[in-house]
C-alpha cells in the first residue's frame, strides 16, 4: 500500500499544479496496486473531466458509484461532469440524489432536519 499511497499523493500534487496527464498517470499506478480504491478513482475521473474527457470521467466514476452507491460527492462530481457534457435533465438528477443522500446522512445525526430543497428554492424568514 505504501507504494500506491505515493504515486496517489504524486497525483494530487500534480493535479494541484493542472499537470493532468501526469497526474492520471500516477494514479494508474496507485490503482495497479489496489484496483478498487474510491478516493483514487475519483481523482482519476476529475483529472479525466478536466482534460475534456467527460466519456471517460463518467466511466470512471460509475466505477466509484459501484464502491460507494451512498456517497454524496460521488453524485455531485457526476452532476458537474454531465453539465460539462451539456447533459442537463441527467446532471439535475444527479444533483438531486446528491442532495438526498446528503440529507439521509444528516437524519443519522439530526432526527429533524428538514428535507433537502429543490435547487434556487429559498426559506424565506418573516
Amino acid at each position: 500500500m505504501g507504494d500506491a499511497k505515493t504515486h496517489y499523493m504524486n497525483g494530487l500534487k500534480l493535479f494541484g499544479q493542472q499537470k493532468f496527464e501526469e497526474s492520471i498517470a500516477e494514479y494508474r499506478l496507485a490503482l495497479g496496486g489496489k484496483p478498487d480504491w474510491d478516493e483514487v478513482l475519483h481523482a482519476l475521473a476529475t483529472a479525466q473531466s478536466k482534460l475534456g474527457r467527460q466519456d471517460e470521467a463518467i466511466a470512471t466514476l460509475q466505477r466509484v458509484i459501484e464502491l460507494t452507491p451512498n456517497d454524496p460527492f460521488v453524485f455531485t462530481s457526476l452532476s458537474i461532469f454531465l453539465q460539462r457534457q451539456g447533459k442537463i435533465p441527467e446532471a439535475e438528477s444527479a444533483a438531486a440524489k446528491a442532495r438526498m443522500l446528503a440529507w439521509k446522512e444528516e437524519l443519522k445525526k439530526n432526527p429533524n432536519a428538514p428535507p433537502p430543497q429543490m435547487p434556487g428554492q429559498m426559506n424565506v424568514v418573516q
